[in-house]
């Protein structure tokens, strides 16, 4: 277990670095926060002295080498627009984006276990058709449309939700709704898969006829088998949902980590978009460690090739 968790980190190492690289250099592909920060009748030198005092003013090698010298030190930099320390203004940001990413995964597994577990119990009805048509519908909506049209229908139209803010219990139905929409989706899909396939394995047919209910086939016996490859696919939802958040926080105002980035990124504020964007990648990083984890633990297969 601790030999393929260990494996795990070191694969998982590589991608982190390149996302270390990656993000420096395209940060400063969004242009010159000189242009930005300084106004047009700013004379060459004010401009040389905001370059020197950001650090702007040397080669893009040196700028690299200070950056990760920094970031070997958990020392982010300064925002250029507030200057303040870029890892507070990100760690201030991301519990916003962990609480929409929770509440949304949460909804979608309890969710997706009751509709596949009804939907694989009877196999080929009028249920389970509908169950599969609108969770295939569900799993192809792209978020960005759903965001759009529920602010056009609940928001401008019937002025019933708010479109933007965490202030009250209905500023978060849009948002989380939006995000529910594919997961639940494709989590249905696969526990149905899942199910189906568990309901009739032998165990499951002994259970039935030493006496054991449907409810207790179910949830006792069928269930539990068909809990790891939904754990694995719930994990790669909630990794997408962490990561893909962007556009929705940015459509809905949501105070996270994506609407973070993106402001950053129309500020050239390269401090805070690296700090962002390095956080999100290490909690990435976490969530596949632990994903990896519980599914090894969940299925003893696992466990066996990782002492091979």
């Amino acid at each position: 277990m601790f030999a393929f968790l260990r494996r795990r980190v070191y694969t998982s190492l590589v991608p982190l670095l390149v996302v270390l690289f990656g993000v420096f250099l395209l940060a400063r592909l969004t242009g010159d926060p000189t242009n930005l920060y300084l106004p047009v009748s700013a004379t060459p030198d004010q401009r040389a002295e905001f370059a020197a005092e950001n650090g702007l003013d040397k080669p893009v090698l040196s700028q690299m080498a200070d950056y990760l010298s920094g970031v070997v030190h958990l020392d982010f930099g300064e925002s250029l627009r507030t200057g303040e320390s870029a890892a507070t203004m990100a760690l201030r940001a991301f519990p916003a984006t962990l609480q929409l990413a929770f509440f949304t995964m949460l909804l979608a597994v309890i969710g997706a276990v009751v509709i596949g577990c009804w939907a694989a119990y009877r196999p080929n009805s009028p249920a389970d058709r509908i169950s599969s048509l609108l969770s295939m519908t569900a799993a192809s909506i792209p978020d960005f449309w759903f965001a759009i049209t529920g602010v056009w229908i609940f928001a401008v139209v019937l002025g019933v939700l708010p479109t933007s803010g965490t202030g009250s219990a209905l500023s978060w139905i849009l948002p989380i709704t939006t995000l529910l929409i594919r997961p639940l989706g494709v989590l249905t899909q696969v526990v149905r898969g899942a199910m189906v396939s568990a309901l009739s394995a032998p165990y499951v047919r002994l259970a039935r006829s030493k006496g054991a209910g449907d409810l207790r086939v179910v949830t006792h016996h069928a269930l539990r088998n068909a809990a790891a490859p939904a754990l694995t696919v719930a994990g790669d939802l909630t990794v997408g949902l962490v990561n893909g958040a962007v556009v929705v926080e940015a459509i809905f105002g949501w105070p996270g980590i994506g609407k973070l980035m993106i402001d950053a990124i129309l500020q050239r504020d390269f401090a805070v978009l690296q700090a962002a964007v390095l956080l999100t990648a290490v909690s990435i990083f976490v969530l596949n460690i632990l994903i990896d984890a519980g599914y090894a633990l969940l299925d003893a297969r696992v466990r066996e090739k990782s002492k091979v």
